[in-house]
Protein backbone atom coordinates (compact mmCIF):
# COMPACT_ATOMS: atom_id res chain seq x y z
CA UNK A 1 0.00 0.00 0.00
CA UNK A 2 1.26 3.37 -0.63
CA UNK A 3 1.16 6.55 1.09
CA UNK A 4 1.87 9.72 0.27
CA UNK A 5 0.46 12.98 -1.41
CA UNK A 6 -2.63 13.50 -3.84
CA UNK A 7 -1.56 14.32 -7.11
CA UNK A 8 -3.79 16.21 -9.40
CA UNK A 9 -2.30 16.44 -13.14
CA UNK A 10 -2.89 18.81 -15.78
CA UNK A 11 -1.54 19.51 -19.33
CA UNK A 12 -0.47 22.86 -18.16
CA UNK A 13 -1.42 25.32 -16.32
CA UNK A 14 -5.27 25.14 -15.82
CA UNK A 15 -5.10 22.66 -13.57
CA UNK A 16 -3.68 25.09 -10.20
CA UNK A 17 -6.74 26.67 -10.66
CA UNK A 18 -8.95 23.60 -9.53
CA UNK A 19 -5.82 23.10 -7.01
CA UNK A 20 -6.50 26.18 -5.50
CA UNK A 21 -10.08 25.34 -4.77
CA UNK A 22 -9.15 22.00 -3.38
CA UNK A 23 -6.51 23.62 -0.54
CA UNK A 24 -9.18 25.95 0.23
CA UNK A 25 -11.23 23.11 1.00
CA UNK A 26 -8.66 20.59 1.78
CA UNK A 27 -5.96 22.43 3.04
CA UNK A 28 -4.16 19.68 5.47
CA UNK A 29 -3.88 17.17 2.72
CA UNK A 30 -0.15 17.04 0.68
CA UNK A 31 -0.46 17.30 -2.89
CA UNK A 32 1.71 16.97 -5.83
CA UNK A 33 1.13 19.08 -9.03
CA UNK A 34 2.18 17.99 -12.52
CA UNK A 35 1.72 20.13 -15.56
CA UNK A 36 2.85 18.26 -18.86
CA UNK A 37 3.32 21.68 -20.02
CA UNK A 38 5.98 20.05 -22.38
CA UNK A 39 3.48 18.73 -24.93
CA UNK A 40 0.32 21.25 -23.85
CA UNK A 41 -1.94 21.87 -25.38
CA UNK A 42 -3.69 18.43 -25.06
CA UNK A 43 -7.37 20.24 -26.36
CA UNK A 44 -6.82 19.65 -29.91
CA UNK A 45 -4.58 16.11 -30.05
CA UNK A 46 -5.76 12.42 -31.02
CA UNK A 47 -7.53 10.58 -28.31
CA UNK A 48 -4.30 8.06 -28.45
CA UNK A 49 -1.82 10.97 -27.72
CA UNK A 50 -3.61 12.42 -25.11
CA UNK A 51 -4.19 8.95 -23.78
CA UNK A 52 -0.40 7.83 -23.96
CA UNK A 53 0.54 11.14 -22.32
CA UNK A 54 -1.99 10.58 -19.44
CA UNK A 55 -0.81 7.47 -18.71
CA UNK A 56 2.72 8.10 -18.25
CA UNK A 57 2.19 10.91 -15.89
CA UNK A 58 -0.28 9.05 -13.91
CA UNK A 59 2.71 6.30 -13.78
CA UNK A 60 4.79 9.11 -12.97
CA UNK A 61 2.50 9.89 -9.95
CA UNK A 62 2.31 6.48 -8.39
CA UNK A 63 6.20 6.45 -8.48
CA UNK A 64 6.20 8.94 -6.49
CA UNK A 65 4.23 7.40 -3.62
CA UNK A 66 0.79 8.78 -4.72
CA UNK A 67 -2.45 6.48 -4.09
CA UNK A 68 -4.66 9.23 -5.92
CA UNK A 69 -4.39 10.90 -8.63
CA UNK A 70 -7.08 14.07 -10.18
CA UNK A 71 -6.71 14.37 -13.32
CA UNK A 72 -7.51 18.09 -13.44
CA UNK A 73 -8.09 18.45 -17.12
CA UNK A 74 -10.86 18.19 -18.71
CA UNK A 75 -9.17 16.80 -21.84
CA UNK A 76 -7.73 14.22 -20.18
CA UNK A 77 -10.47 12.96 -17.94
CA UNK A 78 -12.72 13.00 -21.46
CA UNK A 79 -10.55 10.59 -23.72
CA UNK A 80 -7.71 8.67 -21.50
CA UNK A 81 -9.43 8.46 -17.65
CA UNK A 82 -11.89 5.50 -18.26
CA UNK A 83 -8.85 3.35 -20.43
CA UNK A 84 -6.95 3.80 -17.49
CA UNK A 85 -9.31 3.29 -15.00
CA UNK A 86 -10.11 0.05 -16.60
CA UNK A 87 -7.40 -0.98 -18.18
CA UNK A 88 -4.39 0.41 -17.40
CA UNK A 89 -4.95 0.56 -13.46
CA UNK A 90 -5.85 -2.87 -12.50
CA UNK A 91 -2.17 -3.91 -13.76
CA UNK A 92 -0.32 -0.79 -12.44
CA UNK A 93 -1.23 -0.74 -8.94
CA UNK A 94 -5.41 -2.16 -8.05
CA UNK A 95 -5.50 -0.37 -4.80
CA UNK A 96 -4.46 3.39 -6.58
CA UNK A 97 -6.87 5.50 -7.54
CA UNK A 98 -7.65 8.19 -10.73
CA UNK A 99 -10.44 10.63 -11.06
CA UNK A 100 -11.71 12.76 -13.42
CA UNK A 101 -13.16 16.41 -13.17
CA UNK A 102 -15.82 15.88 -15.50
CA UNK A 103 -18.29 13.10 -13.70
CA UNK A 104 -18.46 15.15 -10.57
CA UNK A 105 -19.73 18.41 -12.27
CA UNK A 106 -21.72 16.26 -14.73
CA UNK A 107 -23.54 14.92 -11.03
CA UNK A 108 -24.55 18.01 -9.45
CA UNK A 109 -25.06 20.64 -12.66
CA UNK A 110 -28.75 19.93 -13.40
CA UNK A 111 -29.21 22.05 -9.89
CA UNK A 112 -28.15 24.72 -11.18
CA UNK A 113 -30.73 25.06 -14.48
CA UNK A 114 -34.66 25.85 -14.07
CA UNK A 115 -34.79 25.82 -17.94
CA UNK A 116 -33.17 22.70 -18.11
CA UNK A 117 -31.01 24.04 -21.13
CA UNK A 118 -27.41 24.13 -20.70
CA UNK A 119 -24.56 25.32 -22.00
CA UNK A 120 -20.69 24.02 -22.55
CA UNK A 121 -17.55 26.42 -23.12
CA UNK A 122 -14.95 23.80 -23.42
CA UNK A 123 -11.82 22.96 -25.63
CA UNK A 124 -12.28 21.10 -29.30
CA UNK A 125 -11.39 18.08 -27.93
CA UNK A 126 -13.60 17.90 -24.83
CA UNK A 127 -16.68 19.24 -27.26
CA UNK A 128 -15.81 16.57 -29.73
CA UNK A 129 -15.77 13.75 -27.17
CA UNK A 130 -19.18 14.22 -26.25
CA UNK A 131 -18.06 13.19 -22.76
CA UNK A 132 -20.15 16.07 -20.88
CA UNK A 133 -23.67 15.15 -23.13
CA UNK A 134 -23.14 11.53 -21.97
CA UNK A 135 -22.58 11.92 -18.19
CA UNK A 136 -24.92 14.93 -17.82
CA UNK A 137 -27.40 12.82 -19.19
CA UNK A 138 -27.20 9.83 -17.50
CA UNK A 139 -27.62 11.80 -14.17
CA UNK A 140 -30.29 14.21 -15.99
CA UNK A 141 -31.77 12.83 -18.86
CA UNK A 142 -34.17 15.63 -18.87
CA UNK A 143 -31.47 18.89 -18.97
CA UNK A 144 -30.56 19.65 -23.02
CA UNK A 145 -26.98 20.05 -23.26
CA UNK A 146 -25.19 22.66 -25.84
CA UNK A 147 -21.31 22.47 -26.72
CA UNK A 148 -19.76 25.13 -28.21
CA UNK A 149 -15.63 24.92 -28.87
CA UNK A 150 -13.45 27.95 -27.77
CA UNK A 151 -10.57 27.33 -29.47
CA UNK A 152 -8.68 31.13 -28.70
CA UNK A 153 -9.27 31.24 -25.26
CA UNK A 154 -6.20 28.63 -24.15
CA UNK A 155 -3.98 30.63 -26.53
CA UNK A 156 -5.02 33.83 -25.05
CA UNK A 157 -4.88 33.44 -21.33
CA UNK A 158 -1.17 31.33 -21.91
CA UNK A 159 -0.26 34.78 -23.65
CA UNK A 160 -1.43 36.55 -21.06
CA UNK A 161 -3.51 38.24 -23.70
CA UNK A 162 -6.57 37.63 -21.97
CA UNK A 163 -7.17 41.04 -19.87
CA UNK A 164 -6.80 42.55 -23.86
CA UNK A 165 -9.45 44.44 -25.60
CA UNK A 166 -8.92 42.10 -28.66
CA UNK A 167 -9.73 38.99 -26.49
CA UNK A 168 -13.06 40.65 -26.23
CA UNK A 169 -14.21 39.58 -29.36
CA UNK A 170 -13.61 36.07 -29.20
CA UNK A 171 -15.11 35.63 -26.15
CA UNK A 172 -18.09 37.24 -27.04
CA UNK A 173 -18.49 35.24 -30.34
CA UNK A 174 -18.18 32.21 -28.04
CA UNK A 175 -20.83 33.04 -26.17
CA UNK A 176 -22.98 34.51 -29.30
CA UNK A 177 -22.65 31.00 -31.22
CA UNK A 178 -23.73 29.30 -28.06
CA UNK A 179 -26.65 30.87 -27.26
CA UNK A 180 -27.26 31.26 -30.75
CA UNK A 181 -28.31 27.33 -30.56
CA UNK A 182 -30.48 27.93 -27.71
CA UNK A 183 -31.70 30.83 -26.24
CA UNK A 184 -33.45 29.48 -23.46
CA UNK A 185 -29.63 28.48 -21.31
CA UNK A 186 -30.06 29.57 -17.90
CA UNK A 187 -26.44 27.53 -16.94
CA UNK A 188 -23.11 27.82 -18.65
CA UNK A 189 -20.30 25.35 -17.92
CA UNK A 190 -16.61 26.62 -17.84
CA UNK A 191 -15.44 23.37 -19.44
CA UNK A 192 -11.64 23.84 -19.43
CA UNK A 193 -9.85 24.97 -16.46
CA UNK A 194 -8.42 27.79 -17.78
CA UNK A 195 -11.38 29.48 -18.53
CA UNK A 196 -12.07 31.10 -14.58
CA UNK A 197 -9.55 33.30 -15.40
CA UNK A 198 -11.91 35.04 -18.10
CA UNK A 199 -15.07 34.59 -16.00
CA UNK A 200 -15.08 38.22 -15.00
CA UNK A 201 -15.26 38.90 -18.61
CA UNK A 202 -17.87 36.61 -19.79
CA UNK A 203 -20.26 37.56 -16.94
CA UNK A 204 -20.07 40.94 -18.59
CA UNK A 205 -20.88 39.50 -21.43
CA UNK A 206 -23.45 36.98 -20.63
CA UNK A 207 -27.87 38.51 -20.36
CA UNK A 208 -29.07 38.55 -16.92
CA UNK A 209 -30.33 35.71 -15.55
CA UNK A 210 -27.32 33.10 -16.91
CA UNK A 211 -25.42 31.48 -14.36
CA UNK A 212 -22.13 30.92 -15.11
CA UNK A 213 -20.30 28.06 -13.39
CA UNK A 214 -16.53 27.27 -13.01
CA UNK A 215 -15.10 23.52 -11.59
CA UNK A 216 -12.96 24.08 -8.98
CA UNK A 217 -15.35 24.30 -6.25
CA UNK A 218 -17.24 21.85 -7.88
CA UNK A 219 -14.46 18.92 -8.39
CA UNK A 220 -12.94 20.48 -4.83
CA UNK A 221 -16.68 19.05 -3.05
CA UNK A 222 -16.77 16.81 -4.86
CA UNK A 223 -13.12 15.05 -3.10
CA UNK A 224 -14.10 16.01 0.14
CA UNK A 225 -17.43 13.68 -0.01
CA UNK A 226 -15.29 10.95 -2.20
CA UNK A 227 -12.65 10.95 0.96
CA UNK A 228 -15.32 10.83 3.72
CA UNK A 229 -16.87 8.17 1.61
CA UNK A 230 -13.54 5.91 1.81
CA UNK A 231 -11.69 6.28 4.65
CA UNK A 232 -9.45 3.79 3.58
CA UNK A 233 -7.82 5.90 1.15
CA UNK A 234 -8.22 8.76 3.83
CA UNK A 235 -5.68 6.79 5.53
CA UNK A 236 -3.19 6.74 3.15
CA UNK A 237 -2.97 9.97 2.16
CA UNK A 238 -0.16 12.10 3.92
CA UNK A 239 -1.39 15.20 6.19
CA UNK A 240 0.79 17.40 6.41
CA UNK A 241 -0.20 20.57 4.16
CA UNK A 242 2.66 20.50 2.01
CA UNK A 243 2.33 21.32 -1.93
CA UNK A 244 5.07 20.51 -4.93
CA UNK A 245 5.30 21.61 -8.22
CA UNK A 246 6.43 19.82 -11.35
CA UNK A 247 6.04 20.42 -15.21
CA UNK A 248 8.04 18.78 -17.79
CA UNK A 249 8.78 22.11 -19.33
CA UNK A 250 11.07 24.94 -17.76
CA UNK A 251 10.78 25.31 -14.91
CA UNK A 252 11.41 29.13 -14.45
CA UNK A 253 9.08 29.51 -17.29
CA UNK A 254 6.28 27.68 -15.21
CA UNK A 255 6.68 29.81 -12.09
CA UNK A 256 6.46 32.64 -14.13
CA UNK A 257 3.19 32.13 -15.49
CA UNK A 258 1.74 29.88 -12.53
CA UNK A 259 1.12 32.58 -10.14
CA UNK A 260 -1.86 33.72 -12.47
CA UNK A 261 -3.66 30.43 -12.25
CA UNK A 262 -3.01 29.55 -8.60
CA UNK A 263 -3.15 33.08 -6.75
CA UNK A 264 -0.05 33.18 -5.55
CA UNK A 265 3.81 32.40 -6.56
CA UNK A 266 4.60 28.74 -7.34
CA UNK A 267 8.22 27.11 -7.18
CA UNK A 268 8.35 24.19 -9.36
CA UNK A 269 10.94 21.67 -10.29
CA UNK A 270 11.40 20.26 -13.92
CA UNK A 271 10.79 16.76 -14.34
CA UNK A 272 11.75 13.91 -17.45
CA UNK A 273 9.18 11.46 -18.63
CA UNK A 274 10.29 8.19 -19.51
CA UNK A 275 7.53 5.92 -21.30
Amino acid sequence: MQHGAIGIFDSGYGGLTVLKEIVAQLPEYDYMYLGDNARAPYGTRSYESVYRYTLECVKWFFEQGCPLVILACNTASAKALRTIQQKDLPLLQASNRVLGVIRPTAEVIGQYTHSKKIGILATSGTVQSGSYVLEIEHFYPEVQVVQQACPMWVPLIENNRHETAGADYFIKECIDDLLQQDPEIDAILLACTHYPLLAKKIEQLLPKGIRLLSQGAIVASSLKDYLKRHPDMDQRLLKEGKQLFFTTDSAEEFNLHAGLFYGKDVQSQHIELLP
